[in-house]
């Protein structure tokens, strides 16, 4: 699994112009998903971005996590996300996963987030052309990807 993690301090969905999810402070969460995901993936991940601390403390330092902070979560899946651009200039989507394989991760990775976080969390709709929009509060912009642990 990869992800693009971004602090926010709003961000919303829609679908055929209309809102499905929106949030306020927290984390926008772009996810991909590889055939090869599975459930250790997904707890690891899970875990990692409840537990990560980039929000400000009182100092103004990045020491607090998302759930600390008593934020949201806002999940968008993504499969560009494992574009290939190596040959030449239209990207190769070969490594993201089928709907087929790509779903029933994605919901259990939903599941896995709201129960870490201890809330429900907002989320697009897997497949659809959706307008995100988000105000990134900093910037803070994270990749995370599963297979490095990184």
């Amino acid at each position: 699994m990869r992800v693009l993690l971004q602090r926010v301090s709003e961000a919303s969905v829609q679908v055929d112009k209309k809102t499905i999810g929106s949030i306020q402070k927290g984390l926008l969460i772009l996810v991909g998903i590889e055939e090869s995901d599975n459930e250790t993936d997904i707890i690891w991940l899970s875990n990692k971005i409840c537990q990560l601390r980039i929000f400000n403390d009182e100092q103004g330092l990045m020491n607090v996590s998302v759930k600390e902070v008593g934020g949201d979560i806002l999940v968008i899946s993504q499969f560009t996300l494992h574009a290939e651009t190596k040959k030449g200039n239209r990207p190769s989507f070969i490594q993201a996963a089928k709907p087929t394989i790509a779903i029933p991760v994605y919901e259990q990775f939903k599941e896995q987030l709201a129960k870490d976080l201890g809330k429900p969390i907002q989320c697009g709709q897997f497949g659809a052309n959706m307008q995100v929009k988000l105000i990134n509060d900093g910037p803070v912009s994270i990749w995370i990807d599963t297979k490095n642990k990184q």
